[in-house]
Order: structure tokens, then sequence, then C-alpha cells
């Protein structure tokens, strides 16, 4: 048995067919495609007749009748599209017309249902109910596509199939988009399709092809953007961005670098490696400590297990060891804390005379090399501090008073201010005794000059100059200042000479020390002072009285079991022998001996054993003053 489809001629005619304009879905420049809605050729029987052909034309072309080419950019896609027919009985076709307006069919199919509907299943076009056809790989200028039904006069079939038929329907599709129900037989095409149908559209620059190498492009060539490249398809060529680059390359600087790092489903990179983005690609190096290649996963660790479980042990220990440093820090800065409010540092805050010094400021000073003297009242250091040459006596621990007592008399002792008196010019709290810092002079002490290897030659009016000198400061300090001062330790040692021998006394802070027995130094104690364990004015006295002694003896004022330089000059002087032989012959010259047998008396007043019988500090001062 044969079906013959006959097309009505005049039906498929361009002049009597309708128009439908082109709704476009979207547009890739990428893969030079575009997606539109396209019409569906249907014919339905409402009226019980005998349905006829249906014609739908496709307007994909630049004008509607530009039959033999395409003057737009744009060709149904032969491998993104295909040819459907749904109906009981029915024929879908694709056809145009060339010039001479003859009907030209590229492609068909058909669907028969003979054996009834029951034959009939959802899903894929078999050929029963719904068929399907792939298009030819040239696909040239579509007309329109058409459904053609049998001509009942010719078949098996009597008119009653119509009715039974309603509707039947031809499009080009999509590919894989339309998948048959047994319901699209019975409906109408303008419910279920009201936007008509996807397909799929090449586009391309059309009649012309990409320049040859190294040939400069024609004014019209389309790839305009950097970045991009031309490639030759079926009647043109079209434009793309380059591998790396996205976006239009029909217009300038259209293709854009892409972050590969943005894309990890494209652009894999392992998260072991670290995903850095550069021109025309991307790198994924593996983390600190690996070794491999990010971008296939194959990150692994540099150390073997052994060198890992090293360096964990490592790492536990400085961890540890620097929670020790921590803990043992604030240990120690509270420690500081303590021992500066213990020293009066609340107090000597409110002194502007005087500056205190952290203990890291003094730390290069206090040092075995720097070193320059120590007694059993603590050690003295030499050295630079901001560019200026102090000495830092640092106080031997339990010597010192703690609190108010020590931070007072530094604040008085700060404000003495004598041209032949050193005063301290600031200290450090921040230790266990505090230490104070005086400015440096360059040259020596008076028991070096007068007794150790470095002996000056010193005349009469320079000996007389200095202890002048040395008694107006002592004055000063007893009854010139605000608070009465006592020096408590006024020795050889603690008299400085500067380069022109002007004599400086060092406050020592005497006064403050625990009176420990310094039995090297007891010829300098008065005895008074040693069994009432503090210092009075008529001590300094008797202490002044012994430097002015060695002056112009020039010895050492020791004493022992067997000889004692004191009670040898008292007991000559008392019994009126010859002072001349205790003179230093340096000075004992016949005109310096009345002034020296002055002196001599001055020193006996000093040194009376009863101090109340001993001159004041004022006196003594006026006397040599006069003398001088």
């Amino acid at each position: 048995m044969t079906m013959n489809f006959l097309p009505s001629v005049v039906d498929l005619h361009p002049k009597h067919s309708s128009i439908m304009p082109v709704e476009l879905i979207d547009v890739s420049v990428a893969d030079s495609e575009a997606r539109a809605y396209g019409p569906v050729a249907s014919v339905c029987s409402n009226t019980g007749g005998a349905a006829t052909n249906g014609v739908s034309r496709m307007a994909y072309t630049t004008s509607a009748l530009d039959m033999d080419g395409p003057g737009g950019p744009f060709l149904v896609s032969p491998a993104r599209n295909v040819l459907v027919g749904v109906g009981v009985q029915v024929g879908a076709k694709l056809y145009r017309f060339n010039q001479s307006l003859d009907l030209q069919y590229l492609v068909s199919c058909y669907s028969t249902l003979m054996g009834g509907l029951q034959l009939a299943s959802s899903g894929s076009c078999s050929g029963r109910g719904c068929c399907q056809a792939s298009l030819p790989e040239a696909v040239p200028p579509l007309t329109g596509v058409a459904v053609l039904i049998p001509d009942v006069n010719k078949t098996l079939f009597n008119s009653s199939w119509a009715i039974t038929n309603p509707c039947s329907f031809a499009m080009v599709v999509e590919s894989s988009w339309y998948n048959f129900s047994t319901a699209d037989l019975y409906g109408d095409t303008s419910n279920r399709f009201p936007r008509g149908v996807p397909y799929v559209m090449d586009f391309a620059v059309r009649n012309a092809s990409c320049p040859a190498r190294g040939k400069k492009p024609p004014p019209d060539y389309a790839c305009v953007s950097g970045n991009s490249s031309c490639a030759d398809v079926t009647n043109g060529y079209i434009c793309k961005c380059l591998e790396h680059y996205e976006g239009n390359p029909y217009i300038p600087n259209g293709c854009q670098d892409i972050d590969e790092c943005k894309r990890p489903d494209l652009y894999p990179c392992s998260s072991d490696g670290i995903c850095k983005n550069r021109l025309l690609g991307y790198d994924c190096p593996c983390k600190p400590g690996m070794k491999g290649d990010g971008k296939t996963g194959t990150c692994k660790g540099v150390f073997p297990l052994v060198a890992k479980v090293v360096v964990g042990l490592i790492g536990r220990f400085l961890v540890m060891a620097t929670m020790l440093f921590v803990i043992l820090l604030h240990k120690e800065n509270k420690k500081t804390r303590e021992f500066y409010e213990r020293n009066g540092g609340p107090i000597l805050e409110k002194t502007k005379m005087l500056t205190i010094f952290k203990k890291k400021e003094l730390k290069e000073i206090i040092n075995p090399r720097n070193l320059v003297g120590k007694g059993c009242f603590g050690e003295v250091y030499k050295g630079l501090l901001y560019n200026n040459m102090v000495v830092v006596k640092k106080t031997i621990s339990g010597s010192v008073l703690e609190n108010e007592k020590f931070a007072n008399e530094v604040i008085i002792r700060s404000q003495v201010i004598h041209k032949n008196i050193i005063r301290p010019i600031g200290c450090c709290l921040e230790v266990d005794t505090p230490m104070l810092v005086y400015e440096f002079l360059m040259h020596d002490n008076l028991e070096d000059i007068l007794h150790n290897n470095k002996v000056v030659p010193l005349n009469m009016d320079l000996r007389l100059s200095i202890v002048a000198q040395l008694a107006d400061g002592l004055a000063y300090m007893h009854s010139k200042t605000n608070n009465k001062v006592l020096h408590g330790d006024i020795k050889p040692a603690n008299i400085l000479l500067n380069d022109n021998l002007m004599p400086k006394i060092l406050l020592d802070l005497g006064i403050l020390r625990l009176i420990t027995r310094d039995f090297d130094e007891s010829s300098y104690m008065d005895i008074v002072y040693t069994q009432a364990d503090f210092p009075t004015e008529k001590s300094d006295v008797y202490n002044f009285g012994i430097v002015i002694l060695e002056l112009i003896i020039r010895k050492k004022a020791t004493c022992s079991d067997n000889y004692s330089l004191v009670r040898n000059f008292l007991e000559a002087h008392k019994e009126e022998k010859h002072m001349t032989e205790f003179f230093d012959n340096e000075i004992a010259t016949t005109g310096n001996l009345e002034l020296l047998h002055t002196l001599a008396r001055i020193v006996v007043q000093c040194l009376d054993v009863n101090p109340d019988q001993r001159p004041s500090m004022i006196d003594v001062a006026e006397h040599l003053l006069a003398l001088n």
C-alpha cells in the first residue's frame, strides 16, 4: 500500500504563505550561534471536514523573497537542529524556492499510525505518531516548513479519518528540546507553542574569508578586537577570542583576559595549590613545603614523616620556650615595678631636678670593664650616657634604707647647687638597691693625687685653695640650703678635681648607709660617729680636719695597733714638739711655716675629741678663705 502526500503548490508559494517575525532568545558570540523562536506549520480540522496541507514560512533571511542566498549572517545550524513531524498520518518537509519559484524539498520525515493510536508511545520520535530527521550538512537558505497530509481519495481511509486526527504539525526545532507526547496528537499548537519553538542559527561574516597569513586585513575586516583570531567556515568566516580571553571579538577591545582562578570548574587548582592569574593563562604552584603540580592535584609534602616529626618537636619546644620567656618577662617586669615603688619612684617622679633612668639605659655602663672603683658600700662605673661621660655608683645590697627616706634624701641632695659639690644628676630605681648617676670629672680624686702613683706636685697656694674651696662647699651644705645636708663620708677619695685642680665634693648619700664598720677606712671615722651610728655636723668637721692634715703632711691617715697618724700628730702638737717634721717637704719652707702652723691649729680644733669644742664649718670656711 502506498500513501500519496501531495502538496498544494499554491499554499506553498511564498506569495500566499504567511511571514512570521523572528523573536531572538539569546546570542553566544563565543560559539557563533543565536537562538530564536521559529514557526510551527500545523493542520487542524475543527469542522469535521478533511484537513488540507499546511505551510509556514521561516523568516530568517535578510529578505523574505531572497531565495537564492542569505544577505545577512544567519543560517540554520544543521548540527544543532532537527526536523520533527507529529500526526497520525503526516509528512513533515523542509523546503526552499529557487529564482524560478520552483519548489525544492530539502529533507522530510513521515509518521503513520495505520495500526491504530494505541501504537503511539510518548518519548522519542520513532515514526509512530512522531517522526524526526537530521538536517543536511550544507543547509541552503530555507524558505519554510510544511505539513503534508495524504490524498484521502487515494488512501484506504475515508474522510472520517480527519475527525479522529484534528491536528498535525511540523517544525524545525533545537535538538533534544522536543519530547513527544501522545497528547500532542490532539493538541492545538497555538496553545502548545504560543511563541513558537526554539531553533539554533549559525552566524558568520558571509561571502568573505580570513586574510592570508602575513597579509593586511581588508578595511571591512570584522575581527577588530585585539587578542582575537579568524576562522573560515562555510560561506564566510567567524571571529573568536584567543584562548584565555573572552568577550566580543567584533568590537574594539572586546576580548578581555579571563581570571581563571574564579572558574575552578574550567581551570582546576587543587586545595594544596595557590591559584595565580596571569595573562594567557594561570599558574597553580604548590603551597610552601610541598612540590608537584596544583593543576593536576599532585602536590605532596617536601619533608618526609621523620622530618615532620622533628619539625613538630622543634615547634613545640619553641612554643614552650616562648611561653616560658613571656612568663619570666612578666615576673621580671613585676619585680622591676616593685623595686621602683619600694625605692621611692612615685615620690621622685614629682621632682624635675633629677632624671630617673631605666635599668636598660645604664646596662652598658654597668659592665666589669667600666669598673673604676670598689668599696664596702658599692661599686663605681664610668661610661657614656647619651654622649655625656658620667659616673654610676652601684650600691651594695643592704646598704640603703627604703622608700621615702631614700627618695627624700635624693631630692634634697639634688637641690644642692654649688661649684665645689658634685650632686647626683639622676638615679635608677628599677633594681634591688638604687644606682646614682653623677657628672664625671676628667681628673683624679684627691687621694690619688696625694698618695698613689699619680702624685702631682702641689705648692702651698694650691693646697690652701683646695681646702678653702672644700670648706666653702661644706659650709654651704650645712647652713645655706633649705634643708641641712650632711655628707657623712668626707675623705680624699670622695674629693674629685677637674683639669684646673678645682676640688669638688662627691655627695655620696652616706647619711643613708647602714653604718657598717669599714675598718680599712676607720681613720676617717669620728669616734662619736661610730658610737652614735649617725653623722652630725661636727663629724663632717672631724673628717674635714683629717683632709687638711693629709694635704699638709702628704701622708695617708692610716690607723693600726702600733701607729696612728692622727694620734701622733695630736700628741706632738700638744707637747709642742717640732711640728716641722710632720709637714710635707715640698711646702715646708721658711716662707710657709707660719701658714702651716695656722693650718695645723685648725686641724687640732677640728679633731677635738669633744664635738662641742669643734668649730662649725662656717667658722672653718671663713678662716680658710681669709688665709687664702
